[in-house]
Formats: structure tokens, C-alpha cells, sequence
């Protein structure tokens, strides 16, 4: 069982991988490994809305590390994507990427693949990066990992967002509802098969 772990931060070591390290301390001791994948200081190209890649498998025509995660993902049973909060949404960067990895993935099967996400703010707009991110996992088929709290931890100046005792124990026990999801989640693939609707999908807008 594996789980990816986006840094959607620019530092590398800042606050953002801090929270997102404790989440996965408690992962790996649930017996979850993890692959941790730097992606907040990368230069990434947005989305273009080509649709090369529903014509060519789910590659995406900028043959970046947008194809690397997807290729992980095949493999993977989760996601937990940590950003840090920019004008109450999370990094552009990390956005650019998210678009197009989503996007290009939405005719492969990520059912019941988990997804949490993690978000560290100074002060304020933490739940509005967290319903930005959720929402991607939301259009995927993938559950959302709860917590004792939103997913979200406090702090500025490197290292600052230890002093949220709550924000660390949120960390932790999101960490240890996505390791017992995970786990049931195989259980009842194995017994009960996948719960994605097998009809073709029908797809509508608000002109017909």
C-alpha cells in the first residue's frame, strides 16, 4: 500500500513539509510507504484545454513531471497534497499542476483511491485552500480523508507550525483515518469489486 505525497510548496523544508511529514511518520508506522514528490518550485505550465491527452491516454502533451505522478498513481492507493495558503487558494504552481493531472486522468480509474489534503496558512483562508484541493479527489471517484478538524496547521517562519498542538494532532489523526480507509478501502475491492458505475458516461451542459 503507497501513498503519493505532493509538496505544493516552494520550500522545501518550510511549513507545509513539516506538517506533511508528521502525516507521514504516521503513515509509514500504520505500515503505508510513501513517495514524496517536490512539486511547489517547479516552473509548470497550466492547462491549455488541447485535449491531446484524452486522445493519447491520459498523456498530457507537455511531457513533464504531470506524466511521472500519473504513472505513480497507477500503482498507488492515495494521495495527500500539502500547500501552503496564497491569497486564501494554494500555490499557482501547484494548481497549474493539479489541472492537468486531474484533467488528463478523468477517463482512468482512480476509484476509491484516497485523497487528503493539507494546508498551512499564517492566519487566514486555510479552509477555502482546502476546499479547492478537496474538490479535485471529489471529481475522481476518490474519498476524502477526514479529520478531528479541517486539514490545515498554523504557522510563518520555518519550523513555527510545530507550535500548533492541534494542527499537528489534526495532521496525525488525518494520517491515521487515511491508513484505515486505505486498508478498508482494499478489503472491499478485493470482496466487492470497484462501485464505479459501469453505464458509459453521459455528460451534459446547461444548453442541452
Amino acid at each position: 500500500m503507497k501513498v503519493i505525497i505532493l509538496n505544493g510548496s516552494p520550500k522545501a523544508n518550510g511549513n507545509t513539509a513539516t506538517a506533511l511529514h508528521e502525516a507521514e511518520r504516521v503513515l509509514n508506522e500504520q505500515g503505508i510507504d510513501t513517495e514524496w514528490i517536490h512539486v511547489g518550485h517547479r516552473t509548470i505550465h497550466g492547462c491549455i484545454a488541447c485535449n491531446k491527452c484524452w486522445d493519447n491516454n491520459g498523456i498530457c502533451q507537455f511531457g513533464d513531471i504531470v506524466n511521472d505522478i500519473s504513472d505513480k498513481m497507477k500503482d498507488s492507493d492515495g494521495m495527500l497534497i500539502g500547500s501552503p495558503v496564497y491569497f486564501a487558494s494554494p500555490n499557482g504552481t501547484l494548481i497549474s499542476l493539479l489541472d492537468r493531472l486531474f484533467y488528463s486522468n478523468l477517463h482512468n480509474d482512480w476509484t476509491m483511491k484516497v485523497g487528503a489534503s493539507a494546508c498551512i496558512a499564517r492566519r487566514g483562508g486555510a479552509t477555502a485552500t482546502m476546499d479547492v484541493l478537496n474538490k479535485y479527489f471529489l471529481k475522481t471517484n476518490m474519498p476524502v480523508v477526514p479529520s478531528q478538524y479541517w486539514t490545515i496547521a498554523h504557522g510563518t517562519s520555518p519550523g513555527e507550525v510545530t507550535q500548533d498542538a492541534e494542527g499537528m494532532q489534526t495532521m496525525r489523526q488525518m494520517a491515521l483515518n487515511m491508513a484505515f480507509m486505505i486498508k478498508s478501502f482494499k478489503l472491499g475491492m478485493e470482496q466487492f469489486g470497484s462501485p464505479k458505475i459501469k453505464e458509459q458516461l453521459t455528460e451534459t451542459h446547461y444548453i442541452r
